[in-house]
């Protein structure tokens, strides 16, 4: 079964659930699932990595909206972007936590010989494709600034 297969799958579910928040969630992925596959040089099919991708990009869009929603005091909007965050994280692999994201840079900057500050510019592409879909990518460069002092 596809992920799209699964997606509409759940959707037919949540239909029948009556359960509109995790409707709303699953629509909002089939829809950004639709138009990255029709989209110019893409295959009728996603793959699973594409589509990871795709749901990170919803799900970081819902962080950024509920952070602008909890500033201006509007607890309605913030209420269903978090419904549909919720959605979308359960599509995610898990997340690595500041203790486990710290090891691994330091593994990373170990054995690429990267120790100073100066070195950023070097370290943060290849902490962003080595923690990819692990970690959220200010997460990455706030840890790998401490990291490299």
């Amino acid at each position: 079964m596809s992920f799209t297969e699964k997606i509409n799958q759940e959707i037919t579910t949540a239909m029948k659930a009556r359960n509109e928040a995790e409707l709303r969630g699953l629509r909002a992925i089939k829809a950004a699932l639709i138009i990255a596959a029709t989209s110019e040089g893409a295959g009728d099919e996603i793959s699973e990595e594409q589509a990871i991708k795709i749901i990170q990009k919803l799900a970081k869009q819902r962080k950024e909206s509920l952070d602008i929603f909890n500033k201006q005091n509007r607890a309605d909007l913030a209420v269903k972007e978090q419904e549909e965050l919720t959605i979308f994280e359960r599509y995610l692999p898990k997340q690595m936590g500041d203790d486990e994201i710290t090891n691994e840079l330091k593994m990373m900057l170990a054995a690429n010989n990267i120790s100073s500050a100066a070195e950023f510019s070097k370290a943060i592409p290849l902490a962003m494709k080595h923690l990819a879909g692990k970690a959220d990518g200010k997460k990455i460069s706030e840890l790998l600034k401490k990291a490299l002092g």
